[in-house]
């Protein structure tokens, strides 16, 4: 049996195992949502791209902790599906830049907005603070994931 100071921790991996098998889940509805041939992991590079702009494939698989041939392999996926495009780095022109498509940025936009309002009526009995302080604690923890890879 663990100790009582371990309870804290088992809650804590509990939790984040049921949250993230959901999370994978609905990543698929949305990613399926999107477009039906794309993969539930796609997702998520779509938000980055939104959120953060124009991105090295390598700077994406750090970001994400994949390797570069995943991340070229999900990249190519959604290049073929016309979501996102590629141009040459201004900074290097040895390397490129991948980009949302105006197509790719209309499906996720449309996607996006009705995920956040899928969240706003599960969260609806929240306070707005619980939400903010939701979302920072989850912040920290991807950041020192992030750090561990």
């Amino acid at each position: 049996m663990h100790g009582s100071e371990d309870q804290e921790f088992l809650a804590l991996e509990r939790e984040l195992s049921v949250f993230l098998r959901r999370a994978r889940a609905s990543s698929g509805e949305m990613a399926r949502a999107l477009h039906p041939e794309l993969e539930p992991a796609a997702y998520g590079l779509l938000v980055r791209l939104e959120d953060a702009g124009q991105q090295r494939a390598t700077e994406l698989a750090a970001y994400f902790g994949v390797g570069k041939a995943t991340m070229s392999r999900q990249l190519r996926a959604l290049e073929e599906l016309g979501l996102v495009a590629r141009e040459p780095d201004p900074a290097d022109g040895r390397a490129f830049l991948v980009g949302l498509t105006i197509e790719g940025r209309a499906r996720f936009l449309k996607v996006r907005v009705a995920r956040r309002e899928q969240y706003m009526r599960k969260l609806s009995g929240w306070d707005r603070g619980e939400v903010a302080e939701l979302a920072r604690l989850l912040n920290q923890l991807n950041v020192l994931q992030q750090g561990e890879e």
